[in-house]
């Protein structure tokens, strides 16, 4: 009888504690919240107030010695946290970025960390990519650090738009979290896990992201979800094999990729249509958008391309790379795809 009386005992206890635990922890987590946005804030006018009293007086030449003058008085009356370092980082915040954006950015669970990194990004364009892009993935601090050092902006699709296109697709993604698939694709691809080395051929490849596939679908991006590989597509009583089959959860599309080794060619872009075209009668749900193609090749050949605008099409085309390269290699692609979209503008008008 005691024994049974414990069991109860020890089952509404156990009960009790569980709806207990997860109250304390969801209000732990709000005021965690609600103190990063107010740390986050106070940071940013902080900075704010030091970019003011330094530019109105004219104070820029002897700057550096007022914020070292100021974060010893703060240390001396308030304590340890504002060191010159971190009042530098809170004036680089306060010069750019708005007090909107801090405030949206805080609500949206961004830290100081957060915008800290970003705030040492000077192309605008970019840092505003990055700033919605680690929202959209909730990357931690961490993450976007690494993100930013891939260069990952120079990458994806987006950044040969004009500047008008990209800050208008960012603002769509921040304003009704609008997700344009220029955003979801990259114009290269790094899978330097998958250990090929010398000689390999396309099945090596196939094989070795199925091996690696938590890793190739973190390259891809978020969203992601793997259906099938060697996805067999028949057409007049004849076989095709598509490589892989995904489905991106935020597109609601089905992504079809296939690899090839080499440099592109315009009878890719036939066979992907026909593949994209059976899955669209096949296999497309109701509420679903078009599928849409990614041909992964492991030469890159942009103005092949440029001229056949796939950008405007529904088939990406990428280069894979088994190996990282310096950060001067995506500049200088990402250099040359502007001024052959340049080019394109130039001759249309």
């Amino acid at each position: 009888m005691k024994t049974s009386e414990e069991n109860i005992i020890n089952s509404d206890i156990g009960e009790l504690y569980n709806s207990v635990f997860q109250l304390i922890s969801e209000t732990r987590k709000r005021v965690a919240a609600f103190v990063n946005a107010e740390a986050t804030l106070l940071n940013f006018k902080v900075g704010k107030h030091i970019q003011t009293f330094i530019l109105q007086g004219n104070r820029a030449t002897y700057g550096q010695q007022i914020i070292i003058r100021l974060s010893e008085n703060l240390t001396q009356a308030i304590g340890s946290g504002w060191s010159d370092k971190h009042l530098r980082h809170c004036l680089r915040v306060a010069e750019n970025f708005t007090e909107e954006q801090i405030v949206s950015a805080a609500q949206r669970q961004l830290s100081w960390t957060h915008l800290k990194t970003l705030a040492y990004e000077k192309d605008p364009l970019k840092r505003n990519f990055y700033l919605e892009m680690a929202i959209l993935e909730n990357w931690n601090t961490r993450a976007l650090a690494d993100q930013m050092d891939k260069m990952l902006y120079e990458r994806t699709a987006i950044s040969t738009k004009p500047e008008t296109q990209i800050a208008k697709v960012l603002n769509d993604l921040k304003e009704d979290h609008t997700l344009n698939p220029e955003l979801v694709f990259k114009s290269s691809y790094i899978l330097d896990f998958l250990g090929l080395q010398g000689m390999y051929s396309e099945k090596d490849v196939e094989n070795a992201l199925i091996a690696n596939l938590q890793q190739f679908i973190m390259e891809l991006g978020s969203g992601f979800a793997f259906l099938e590989r060697q996805k067999r597509i028949s057409v007049d009583a004849i076989d095709y094999h598509l490589d892989l089959l995904f489905y991106h959860r935020k597109l609601k599309r089905l992504v079809a990729i296939d690899l090839k080794l080499g440099k592109f060619k315009p009878e890719h872009k036939a066979q992907m249509e026909l593949y994209l075209r059976w899955l669209q009668k096949n296999e497309m749900l109701r509420g679903e958008e078009t599928p849409i193609g990614l041909l992964l090749c492991s030469e890159g050949n942009t103005e092949h391309i440029e001229l056949l605008m796939l950008d405007n099409n529904q088939i990406k085309v990428a280069q894979y790379l088994t190996e990282l390269p310096d950060k001067q290699w995506f500049a200088d692609k990402l250099h040359k795809a502007l001024e052959i979209a340049k080019m394109n503008q130039i001759e249309e008008k």
